[in-house]
């Protein structure tokens, strides 16, 4: 026991820290005594001495007397929340006097009231319980803390996601310098300023997933879901539980209700994909959605009203499925707002070099592999192949040679798929003619991708003169190549 201008301590076996206060002597040691064998007690004879070491100390409950010199208890205890407002408050006092009681109880807050003479085995039991009710709160408070941190986390990083998302789906990350491209580009560009449903044709492997997304996360409904559905995947009736919603009960297996797609993108996005393959019921019920905004689950008498944006895709010529029969032509006419039809790989072959780099470099870092690029001649037998699977096709085929790339430098001819090897310049394999590929499309894509190293180096280096330097070229002849290949100011933003 130590004694130091008035207060004590006294350390029992370890717990937790309890302050005293009373003015007298031997009630402060006889409550150190009842209590000092499980927590550490601190003891003061004022007010202000205790304020001292509820300052210095960890303090978990607090004992005072109500009637003190100076300071009473309630103005004490009035502090203490000040201070320290988790510590429990327990008053001590001789008087049964009810005004002070109720102020206690009201302004100091007091967790517990004890007349003097206290009987000892009571007074253990009270302070174990509101030892226990201040461990509780602390970690009541301590689980409050973690999940605001928590939530604040996870809303960071849904910004980082959602930037993420939206940067990797937009119309920059779609590669395509072709004319037929800059034709899609200034269509899309327009049409996700609006909430007009668009559908997307073209063959498969095209990329009319990606173009969806990046519609959908270059306009007005970009903070809301964009959903996907591929109508050819499921049967019939699992698509229309998959795309409405269900309740319990309405068929084999619906243990449970369950919310469709269409609600679940109230005010987003959804992209139906291969919507030529669904049948003349389901279409009746695509029609209903895209005319008054209204689904209705399976098993249900209600209607429910979304809004949603529908962007939906085929790889069929959808005129002819209505022609001979197996499509809606109301429903056709409804999603054609705006049609936008991508082209094959073959017919934009000038997007070749930098499409494969573009692969090299994203693929590259995931497998370990640090090819600097391709040969002239890979280069020659890419563009010079028909791509039946197209965009698609050739990301899949990148993927494979820098699976079995081993310690190469450069993607050459022989570490090319059998089939593209034999593809020389103009030769077709499907079917032994001519390709239609001319020396003016393999000039184009020679430019294209001069145009793009040119501008990702005057980007870069920020001049037109250290972009010369790095590409080995007197900035006269950067110049006149700019100029032929229609390079603005606006395209590099340098000088």
């Amino acid at each position: 026991m130590s004694e130091t201008s008035g207060t004590r301590s006294s350390e029992g076996a370890g717990g937790y820290g309890i302050l005293i206060v009373d003015d007298e002597e031997a009630i402060l040691e006889s409550l150190e005594f009842t209590l000092g064998t499980e927590n550490q007690i601190f003891t003061a004879q004022t007010g202000e001495q205790a304020l001292e070491i509820l300052e210095r100390e960890p303090i978990a409950l607090v004992i005072s007397d109500q009637v003190m010199p100076g300071m009473s208890g309630v103005e004490f205890f009035e502090k203490v929340i000040e201070r320290n407002p988790r510590a429990v408050r327990m008053m001590l006092t001789g008087y049964s006097d009810l005004s002070s009681l109720v102020r206690a109880v009201n302004e100091g807050r007091i967790y517990r009231y004890i007349q003097k003479p206290w009987e000892p085995d009571e007074l253990r039991i009270n302070v174990r319980r509101a030892l226990e009710s201040y461990e509780l709160i602390a970690e009541n408070s301590q689980l409050a803390s973690d999940l605001a941190d928590a939530n604040e986390r996870l809303r960071a990083e849904n910004v980082y996601l959602r930037r993420e998302v939206e940067g990797r789906y937009s119309f920059a990350e779609i590669i395509g310098d072709s004319p037929a491209m800059q034709k899609i580009f200034d269509v899309t560009e327009k049409v996700a300023e609006t909430d007009a449903t668009v559908l997307l044709t073209g063959e498969t492997g095209t990329g009319k997933d990606l173009l969806a997304r990046a519609i959908h996360y270059s306009g007005p409904r970009k903070d809301k879901r964009f959903v996907a559905q591929n109508c050819a995947a499921l049967p019939d009736t699992l698509l229309e539980s998959e795309l409405f919603g269900h309740k319990r009960g309405s068929f084999t297996g619906a243990h449970a209700d369950k919310k469709g797609l269409f609600e679940s993108a109230h005010h987003g996005t959804i992209f139906l994909d291969e919507v030529a393959e669904t049948e003349p019921g389901m279409q009746v019920r695509l029609l209903r959605v895209l005319q008054d905004g209204e689904i209705r689950s399976l098993g249900s008498s209600e209607t429910i009203h979304v809004d949603v944006r529908v962007v939906a895709a085929t790889n069929r010529d959808l005129r002819k499925e209505v022609d001979e029969g197996r499509f809606r032509e109301d429903l056709y006419y409804r999603l054609r707002v705006v049609e936008i039809r991508l082209p094959s790989l073959r017919e934009r072959r000038e997007d070749i070099p930098a499409l494969a780099h573009h692969f090299l470099d994203r693929i590259g870092p995931r497998m370990g592999r640090k090819l600097t690029g391709f040969t002239n001649a890979a280069m020659d037998r890419l563009i010079a192949h028909e791509w039946p699977g197209n965009v698609r096709e050739l990301e899949n085929e990148i993927e494979r040679v820098l699976a079995l790339a081993g310690s190469e430098e450069a993607i050459g001819v022989d570490m090319l798929s059998e089939h593209i090897r034999g593809a020389g310049p103009g030769a077709s394999l499907s079917t032994g003619t001519k390709a239609p590929i001319t020396d003016w499309a393999m000039n184009r894509s020679v430019d294209a991708l001069k145009r793009r190293m040119i501008i990702e180096s005057i980007r870069e280096t920020g001049s037109k003169t250290r972009a010369a330097q790095r590409l080995g070229i007197p900035r006269q002849s950067l110049q006149k190549m700019m100029k032929r290949l229609e390079i603005t100011e606006d395209d590099v933003g340098a000088t």
